[in-house]
């Protein structure tokens, strides 16, 4: 995959409230590949703190999402990055020629119990190490 910069590429994943889905996979994706790809995530609407639940979630998986907050979705971050992948946020994601755009359809955690957010955790981690294999070939490694 060519990369913007020349550099290792670039992945946004963006949700409408940054508190969930697209943290949670920002999370997958940096533990799963190893500083191999920059990875950012945003929202349409970001909600005021990263949803809980989420962080339980990811905690049970030992990965900390604790001391992440909801950022805004801004055009320069679309435009720093390679793909943006978009989980339920419509039309609000910015699209410039050049950049891969995914549409990832997974439930929003919010308001969820553990048991569902646990199945959305898994569905996210098996997407991401599809997509690193996709923008970041090479051996993938295992949580």
């Amino acid at each position: 995959m060519a990369h913007s910069t020349g550099a290792k590429p670039s992945v946004l994943f963006v949700c409408v409230h940054n508190s969930g889905r697209s943290q949670m996979a920002a999370a997958w994706l940096s533990h799963l590949a190893d500083g191999r790809i920059e990875v950012r995530s945003a929202g349409s609407v970001p909600a005021d703190a990263v949803n809980p639940t989420a962080v339980e979630a990811m905690r049970e998986v030992g990965i900390d999402i604790s001391a992440e907050t909801p950022k805004v979705l801004d055009i320069d971050a679309v435009r720093a990055s390679d793909v943006c992948v978009t989980m339920g946020c419509g039309d609000a994601c910015p699209v410039f020629p050049g950049k891969r755009y995914l549409d990832w359809p997974l439930d929003d955690p919010s308001g969820r119990g553990m048991e569902e957010v646990r199945a959305i955790r898994d569905q996210i981690k098996d997407l991401v190490e599809d997509l690193i294999a996709q923008v970041s070939p090479g051996e993938r490694r295992r949580a």
